[in-house]
C-alpha cells in the first residue's frame, strides 16, 4: 500500500496544498522526540525537494533545538476529508534566525503573521505515501485566531521576553537557537 518517491510529484503538491494542518516530527540524538501540528498559512512548497515553513511563537520551541543537534526532519500530512492519504516527507533542515542571510527574502514567502519566530527549510530525499483507510473523517470549520491575538497583544518587546524566557531551551534543556534580541 505505501509507496516511495525520490521527489514531490504534482500531485503531491496539490494534496499538500489542500491541507489545513500538518506535524513536523524532529529528534535530538538523546532526549525527548517532539511531533508538533502546524496550521494557519505557514507552508510553502519551494520545489520538488524543497519545503519551507514559517515557524511561530509558541509555548515551545523543540524544532529548532533538536535541529541544531541532528538536522534530520518529517513532516505529515493527513487527508480528514474525502481522499484517505497520508504523506510524509523525509529530508534534513535548518532554522532560519531574524538575522541569518536571507531571513528577508524567505520572510516574504509568508503572510504577515505575528510571531514570526524562524524559518524551517527543509531539503527532502524521501517521500512516502500510504492509505489513511483508519483516518477519521473530519471537517473544517475555519482558522484559530488564537495564537494571532495573542501575538499581537505581545508585541515586539512582549514576543522577544517570552522567546528569552521561555523558548531560548528545549524540554531537556538544550539551547534553541533562539534570537530574543533579534529586530
Amino acid at each position: 500500500m505505501a509507496k516511495r518517491f525520490d521527489a514531490l510529484s504534482e500531485d503531491h503538491m496539490a494534496f499538500i496544498e489542500a491541507q489545513h494542518l500538518f506535524f513536523v516530527g524532529s529528534a535530538a540524538p538523546t532526549g525527548r522526540v517532539n511531533v508538533s501540528p502546524k496550521g494557519m498559512d505557514t507552508l510553502r512548497i519551494l520545489g520538488p525537494n524543497r519545503i519551507a515553513f514559517l515557524n511561530l511563537t509558541g509555548s515551545g520551541n523543540e524544532t529548532a533545538g533538536h535541529l541544531l543537534e541532528d538536522p534530520r526532519l518529517t513532516l505529515m500530512w493527513c487527508s480528514f476529508e474525502k481522499r484517505p492519504l497520508i504523506l510524509r516527507c523525509y529530508g534534513t533542515a535548518r532554522m532560519i534566525q531574524h538575522s541569518d542571510a536571507g531571513w528577508g527574502e524567505m520572510l516574504d514567502l509568508f503572510p504577515d503573521l505575528p510571531g514570526a519566530r524562524q524559518i524551517c527549510e527543509m531539503e527532502i530525499d524521501l517521500v512516502q505515501n500510504s492509505c489513511g483507510y483508519a483516518v477519521p473523517f473530519m471537517e473544517f470549520s475555519g482558522e484559530r485566531d488564537t495564537l494571532t491575538r495573542w501575538a499581537e497583544n505581545k508585541g515586539y518587546d512582549g514576543l522577544r521576553d517570552y522567546w528569552a524566557t521561555t523558548n531560548s531551551e528545549t524540554l531537556d534543556g538544550k539551547p534553541t537557537g533562539i534570537e530574543a534580541d533579534a529586530t
